[in-house]
């Protein structure tokens, strides 16, 4: 067993999403980020753009609210290789219903331009992170470009 603490001042770090693993939460299975939340997010912005910069910096709302309430983590790539994440909230949704016993709708050719999605892993039984944009995966760098997932 070992215990790591890097401190890199170069260490790159994304934010993800969290998923409630609180088997007593009633949020179970869910993402942190609530309705409630992003309402709150709302209200922030509107705070925020009466105060002054320094005020800014001092207050936790907005980003720095969802960080302490833990409903954004960053992750180190040393820490993403042992936690599971999933790419929307569609598809955590998805995961439940297959998991339940549902079967999920074929999607016809109706639209050329969808997103490409991979099949669901059925194996996997818990999930403790979702993507807050499927292009975050590629990195900060690459998210900029136009189109990521689309090339020739």
């Amino acid at each position: 067993r070992e215990f790591k603490i890097f401190t890199d001042a170069g260490r790159v770090c994304r934010p993800l999403f969290v998923i409630d693993k609180d088997p007593k939460s009633a949020n179970h299975g869910n993402l942190v980020l609530t309705k409630e939340l992003v309402q709150t997010l709302e209200d922030d912005r509107e705070i925020l753009a009466g105060m002054d910069p320094e005020e800014k910096e001092r207050a936790e709302l907005g980003w720095k609210r969802l960080v302490k309430l833990g409903a954004v983590e960053y992750v180190d790539a040393e820490e993403e290789e042992t936690i599971m994440i999933t790419m929307t909230p569609e598809d955590l949704e998805n995961h439940r219903l297959l998991q339940q016993g549902y079967t999920l709708p074929e999607s016809g050719p109706e639209d050329m331009n969808k997103r490409v999605k991979a099949a669901i892993n059925p194996t996997a039984r818990q999930w403790t992170h979702c993507e807050i944009h499927p292009s975050m995966i590629l990195g900060i760098c690459a998210s900029i470009i136009p189109f990521p997932d689309h090339n020739q």
